[in-house]
């Protein structure tokens, strides 16, 4: 297992290298693919040679260590197949196509919503159902695009999880485009990221930082979700937030205050009112 996670680690190294070197979209996502491809086999080749040494192993390789190449595959195999179909011309039938694809991810996730509420809390009653071969044909493949599933190298749903992890990156990946695309629709300027505000803390406190703005209004009145929010925030902030769903999920799950980071700023601000008033 030290070996798969040696290789999982090379692979998000050559996958930077591959960002920084790649002219283009396209050439990042078909080089990526490649790349994903390559490692899923030799995992495959590994697992029919050695198997697991228990249950606990198989379980954490098709939950997480399988998932990193695996969601990367899906992340860019739908990167490549967007941007292929992405129309040509007219900013506003471009606008209306990320949205319709928008719409059909919102769809996998409400089809999906016990499973996504399954991951999200990091739950494990259901693992090794889940995440073993030895019920691979007591659970339905819940999406069309797989009708068979190699039963040595998969689970009944580890590449549902796959999936749920690249189809969050991906709605990101759209929101993006979609806010670029209306930006210059309507004669915005983006500022440079050189005149933009250096975020200098870390990414659960930009998260916990933007939920709480929006649930105290704003961008309500535009009527802008969390992720139209936080594309506006990036405009003056030079920072690019990480997984924003899932970490409001892990700020919930905290044990003692929900609020850190909104805590130490309201103390900050105390101690230099009380200062002022010396």
């Amino acid at each position: 297992m030290k070996k798969k996670l040696r290789q999982t680690k090379d692979l998000n190294k050559q996958l930077i290298e591959i960002k920084k070197t790649s002219t283009n979209v396209l050439e990042r996502a078909n080089r990526s693919i490649i790349l994903c491809r390559n490692l899923l086999r030799k995992f495959k080749k590994e697992i029919l040679i050695d198997g697991f040494q228990s249950e606990e192993e198989e379980i954490n390789f098709f939950k997480h260590i399988k998932q990193i190449p695996l969601k990367e595959l899906i992340y860019f195999s739908e990167v490549r197949s967007f941007e292929i179909q992405f129309p040509k011309a007219n900013k506003n039938t471009q606008c209306k196509f990320i949205k319709r694809k928008i719409n059909k991810l919102n769809r996998f996730f409400l089809y999906n919503m016990d499973f996504g509420q399954y991951v999200d809390s990091g739950a494990a009653h259901f693992d090794k159902e889940y995440y073993t071969r030895d019920f691979l044909d007591s659970y339905q493949i819940t999406t069309s695009k797989f009708y068979f599933q190699d039963p040595d190298f998969f689970t009944p749903r580890d590449m549902l999880l796959g999936k749920f992890k690249a189809y969050h990156q991906f709605i990101v990946y759209l929101d993006t485009r979609l806010f670029k695309l209306e930006n210059s629709l309507n004669g915005k300027t983006i500022l440079d990221p050189k005149n933009k505000l250096h975020w200098p803390f870390s990414n659960t406190d930009y998260v916990e930082l933007l939920y709480a703005l929006c649930l105290r209004g704003l961008g309500k009145q535009d009527k802008r979700s969390i992720m139209k929010v936080s594309q506006s925030l990036q405009q003056i902030i030079d920072f690019k937030p990480k997984d924003i769903y899932k970490t409001f999920q892990d700020i919930k799950g905290r044990k003692n205050s929900r609020t850190l980071f909104l805590d130490e700023l309201a103390k900050t601000l105390i101690v230099e009112i009380d200062k002022s008033e010396e």
